[in-house]
Formats: C-alpha cells, sequence, structure tokens
C-alpha cells in the first residue's frame, strides 16, 4: 500500500522536530503535584472502563489472525487506522515496513511403522517446505545436539525435548526459544534431513507452538517443526521403546517480501508537543489463533489509555503517542524500522513502554531512569502502587520493538505482567479472546494511563540521549 501524501506529510513534520528538541536533559527530574493529583482520577476512570477489552475484542473478531505480509495483515492495517481515528486522536499515519514474506500452507507429521500414529506439530516460521522421511534421534536439549558429531545425523530428523519452565516473568521462554532459533542449524551442522522441537510453551494441550527460526548463512535449510507438548512426550515414549521413522510433510515457505506499516496515532501534548512518550503494541500476529495475548490485548491497553488521557480536562504537557509495530513476529522489522525512521528523533522521546506479554495483570514497574530521574521515577511508582504493582528498580529491559530504539539510548520503562500463563497460549490455536479477564485488562490499562501521563506531565527528562561510547 502507498502511503498517501498526508501521512507523508506527517512524518515530515516529526522527523523535523528534533531541530527544537535540547540535547539530554541531566537535571533534575519530578513530576509536579498538579499531575500527581490527576493519577487517582485516571487510575479509577480506567478500572470502571471496558474500553481496552473492547478494541481487543474488535481487532481479533473483525480481523483475527494477521501475520506478517498477508491479506489480513493489511486489513489489520486498514482497522487501527480507522480505531485510532474513531478515538478521537489529534493525528494518524503509517510508515511503511519492508521484509520477506513466509506463508504456510499445510503440515502433518506421522510416525511410521509398528507403532503409526499422527503427530500434530506446527511448522517453523522460516520453514522451508518438504516431506522428509526418517529415524527420529532424541536430544534432551540444544547442548547435547551441538555436542551431535558432524555427518552423525545423516538422514535422520533430529529431536529436541527440552522442558520450557513455568516463570511469572517469563524467564523460561529464553532457554525455549533458543531451541527454536539454534536448532535447525545445528541439526544441519550434523546432517539432519529434517528437525523437530517440543513446542516452547508450558501447556499441556495438543496445541503446537509456532515462532520464528533462522539458518546460518551457507547451510541448506531444512524442514522444521515443533510438536505438541503431549506428543513430544508420546514420541519420547515411543522411542524408549525401539527405534521410530517418523514423516514429515511441510508445504510452506518464503514468498518474496512484503510491505506493511506502523500504524501510529498521537494525543497532541498541551505545551510540549514535540515531545513524546510512546507506548505500544505489535499489530501482526501467528496465523494459529487469533492473536489475542499475542498481541491485541497490548494494542487494545495502550490506545484505550491515550484515549482517557485525551478525556481528561487538561492534557499533559507532552504528546502521547501510540504505535501498533508491524511484523514484531518474524524479526522485530517494525521496532527496527521505527528506530531508523525516527532516529534523529531520539532525544524528543521522553520514555518508551510497550504492552507484549499478554493480558495479565502488571505487577511489577522498573525503569532506566537514570539518577536525575530516580524521584520521578518513585513518584510515578507511588501513583502505580494502588493498583498492586510494586517498585522493581533495576529489573527488567525494554520490550521487544522499542529495543532497537533503546539499544540507541531511548529511555524505557517497563509494566511487568504477570506471564505465568502466557506461554499456555503463545503462538498456539489457543490464542483466543475467551482466555482475556476484563478486569485484568481494566488494571493494564490503567497502569499504562497512570504512567504515560506522569511522564508527559515530568519536569525534566528520563534520560533519552544517544549512548556515549561503552555505554
Amino acid at each position: 500500500m502507498r502511503v498517501p501524501l498526508w501521512a507523508s506529510a506527517a512524518t515530515l513534520l516529526i522527523a523535523l522536530q528534533p531541530a527544537t528538541v535540547a540535547a539530554r536533559d541531566t537535571s533534575a527530574t519530578r513530576i509536579p503535584d498538579e499531575a500527581l493529583a490527576v493519577a487517582p482520577q485516571l487510575r479509577e476512570a480506567a478500572l470502571a472502563s471496558r474500553l481496552g477489552y473492547e478494541i481487543t475484542e474488535s481487532l481479533t473478531t473483525e480481523v483475527g489472525p494477521r501475520m506478517a505480509g498477508s491479506e489480513a495483515d493489511a486489513r489489520a492495517v486498514k482497522w487501527a487506522q480507522a480505531k485510532f481515528h474513531e478515538l478521537g486522536f489529534d493525528k494518524v499515519w503509517l510508515e511503511p515496513v519492508t521484509f520477506p514474506k513466509w506463508i504456510r500452507r499445510s503440515e502433518s507429521g506421522h510416525v511410521l511403522g509398528e507403532n503409526a500414529q499422527p503427530l500434530t506439530l506446527t511448522a517453523l516460521g522460516g520453514s522451508p517446505g518438504g516431506t522428509v522421511e526418517g529415524e527420529v534421534v532424541r536430544f534432551a536439549d540444544l547442548a547435547a545436539l551441538e555436542a551431535a558429531p558432524a555427518g552423525s545425523l545423516a538422514g535422520k530428523i533430529a529431536f529436541v525435548d527440552y522442558r520450557m519452565e513455568r516463570a511469572r516473568d517469563g524467564s523460561g521462554y529464553g532457554p525455549g526459544s533458543r531451541v527454536r532459533s539454534r536448532g535447525p542449524s545445528e541439526a544441519i551442522e550434523a546432517g539432519a534431513s529434517g528437525f523437530l522441537m517440543r513446542s516452547a510453551g508450558t501447556d499441556s494441550h495438543r496445541n503446537p507452538h509456532t515462532g520464528i527460526t533462522r539458518f546460518d548463512d551457507g547451510l541448506t535449510p531444512i524442514p522444521s517443526a515443533a510438536l505438541s507438548v503431549p506428543d513430544a512426550e508420546q514420541l519420547t515414549r515411543l522411542l524408549a521403546l525401539r527405534p521410530q521413522q517418523v514423516r514429515m510433510q511441510i508445504d510452506a515457505g518464503w514468498d518474496g517480501e512484503a510491505t506493511s506499516h506502523n500504524v501510529i496515532g498521537e494525543i497532541t501534548g498541551s505545551s510540549k508537543p514535540g515531545e513524546v512518550v510512546l507506548i505500544g503494541a505489535h499489530l501482526d500476529s501467528w496465523d494459529l489463533g487469533t492473536g489475542a495475548v499475542d498481541d491485541a490485548a497490548g494494542v487494545g491497553i495502550t490506545m484505550a489509555a491515550a484515549k482517557l488521557i485525551a478525556d481528561l480536562p487538561q492534557r499533559p504537557a507532552r504528546t502521547i503517542r501510540v504505535v501498533a509495530f508491524a511484523n514484531e513476529e518474524q524479526g522485530l522489522y517494525g521496532g527496527k524500522a521505527y528506530a531508523a525512521a525516527h532516529a534523529d528523533a531520539l532525544t524528543a522521546h521522553q520514555i518508551a513502554a510497550e504492552s507484549d506479554f499478554g493480558a495479565g495483570r502488571v505487577y511489577g514497574y522498573s525503569s532506566s531512569a537514570p539518577a536525575h530521574a530516580a524521584e520521578a521515577d518513585r513518584q510515578i511508582a507511588q501513583a502505580l502502587a494502588p493498583l498492586g504493582i510494586e517498585h522493581m528498580p533495576g529489573k527488567g529491559g525494554p520490550g521487544p520493538d522499542i529495543s532497537p530504539f533503546a539499544a540507541q539510548g531511548l529511555a524505557w520503562a517497563r509494566l511487568a505482567q504477570d506471564g505465568t500463563d502466557y506461554f499456555d497460549l503463545h503462538h498456539t490455536p489457543d490464542d483466543t479472546l475467551d482466555k482475556i479477564d476484563p478486569d485484568a485488562v481494566a488494571q493494564n490499562v490503567a497502569a499504562y494511563a497512570v504512567f504515560a501521563y506522569l511522564a508527559a506531565s515530568a519536569q525534566g527528562g528520563f534520560g533519552s540521549g544517544p549512548k556515549a561510547a561503552g555505554e
């Protein structure tokens, strides 16, 4: 889709603003008393509202799954534009994001021979198509596969049976997702013709978890898939009986390039409109469910938070910018494009926060605030405390789509959501609206609204600026 002229003009306007913005402000930062007095009103309005849930319902119902580059992805962009306008945002525009397009057509798996039976699996994003039949070799974890000698898996299918651990902060996902990202290349190095993994998930349902994988340069990609947790356990039991032959059939692969868009809406600040507090989420999803917890909830939370701020009698000094990022799932393409497009406006960005960990209640707050902004950071934490949110300085990091900009020096905040059950649903057919609690979404909206309003009202900055050498 070609960006309309009005969108290009809006983008140019933003790009021109940094010339009027001072370098990184290191004077002491605090939140004015009059802004702190508004926080309880904003909290209560958010807790009484179902707007965040209604936006989430709208996206998952009217668009459904929206894999990057698909027809539904394009409809999601139009939906987001229309929703920003419907909610009364002052400015709405598109910024193009181009990326390789991967498509999934069909997939199946079967155990052959004496114990013949179907296997429930799903192709990993980035997998090539093909039919592979061979003996399965099980590895308990990625390290065991990495230790396999070159050529030892010739004509065989590597199977990594790593069990991901459940954690409120999602810390078990790192090792699990590493199996998905590194496993196929390691299998190829050992000579395998196919790759299977136990899904990077914490559920016990027959729903495999997809997700993007990568192949090292110089390697010929092989069909790669994730088994549902019950199927991985079934295959392990079968392998304990005797060697097993498995057939994988995948019809998928890369299909040229696609262009989607970051969709951006703004609530203009009252006295410092050229300075921005950014909140956002990603608009795309995988294709198996309807992308409710990943990440329609984040879109609903951040759009609703900004709308509630806009409805206040007095707007904060700075502009609230909401970004619905394109194609997070396959490589942070929207986040990288945003960071590149707005690099010259780094110091115009006061601070940013992203909602991309489902719809569980926020339990912790932290930020990258430097020493000169410690008092403002504490004031924000105090305003969030009535929502059951603990101040957790020094914990966590930026959300995925804002991380490319944070690497350049963007200040970030983390509103940590309870992800105990998140990886039961993540990247599966079970990621649907019925799993979302409207009251939990309202608590998230309250947290984002209070944070964004107070940050946008702060006297002084939170440390955004180009990083010095060695930072």
